[in-house]
């Protein structure tokens, strides 16, 4: 295992490929590790060097001082992205990784050679809502709440057909960090990148599940229009974690779009 310290956090990494080839990074949702993005990776490997992170205050990564803002989170993915010597990325971003993407291009440009959106938007919820989810986390836990996000993440297909798999994906969200968990919430509370995304000026792809019930379709829609020139696809099957429910479409819709973007992929 790999561990990197940057801006006063412990970060857990995975650095895999030879350097010589387009570095894909991947940034993971809110209560999530980066193993979400496993049967993507395998079948992308070959062609890309992949870099993936818990973010602080998720997986084996430390907690920091929580709260955040998403400008700590782009700047340990900068960080990351200097310690590691890459001077170009194609960014995957899902959910607030997505906001963590964004944010980077706002920040570093000069670091991102496209963006690949998933499940995610220019803004997520209201301050209502995040101020809901943190207050029912502060009393309860994140167990208390683990059903109700569940039921977002996944297909009906999965939550109904798949009892084991199901578990093992709310061991994933109840054990993350609670400081780590209620720190992120703030940090996408907060973002706005509205305005940022009509300025994005590389190749972009927008990709949704069609069951996704945190940043529906039509709210990724909105994001696609607002970014000039951007792609969107509906990924059927897969609720707000395609790259769990259908590792196969996501990873195909990933290459497809890397092999117009990135040379040599």
């Amino acid at each position: 295992m790999d561990f990197r310290a940057l801006n006063g956090v412990v970060l857990h990494v995975e650095d895999l490929g030879p350097v010589d080839r387009p570095a894909l990074v991947f940034a993971n949702s809110l209560g999530t590790d980066f193993r979400i993005w496993d049967d993507v990776v395998a079948r992308l490997i070959e062609q890309f060097r992949i870099v993936l992170y818990d973010k602080r205050g998720h997986g084996l990564s430390e907690s920091g001082d929580s709260p955040y803002s998403i400008d700590d989170h782009v700047a340990d993915l900068a960080a990351l992205l200097d310690e590691l010597a890459i001077e170009k990325a194609i960014v995957c971003g899902l959910s607030v990784g997505g906001l963590i993407a964004q944010g980077l291009y706002a920040a570093r440009p000069e670091l991102v050679s496209g963006l690949i959106l998933c499940d995610t938007a220019h803004r997520i919820g209201t301050p209502e809502a995040w101020a809901e989810r943190m207050a029912a986390i502060e009393k309860g836990g994140i167990a208390s709440i683990a059903d109700a996000i569940l039921e977002r993440w996944f297909s009906k297909a999965l939550r109904e057909g798949d009892p084991v798999a199901l578990a093992g994906w709310r061991a994933m969200l109840t054990r993350t960090p609670q400081e780590g968990y209620l720190g992120t919430c703030a940090a996408i509370r907060d973002a706005d990148f509205t305005e940022q995304a009509k300025k994005i000026a590389v190749p972009t792809l927008c990709v949704v599940g069609a069951e996704d019930g945190a940043t529906p379709p039509e709210l990724m829609r909105q994001t696609a229009d607002l970014i000039p020139g951007a792609g969107y696809e509906i990924i059927e099957g897969a609720g707000h974690l395609p790259c769990i429910e259908q590792p196969e479409k996501t990873a195909a819709l990933i290459a497809d779009f890397l092999r117009s973007t990135a040379p040599g992929a």
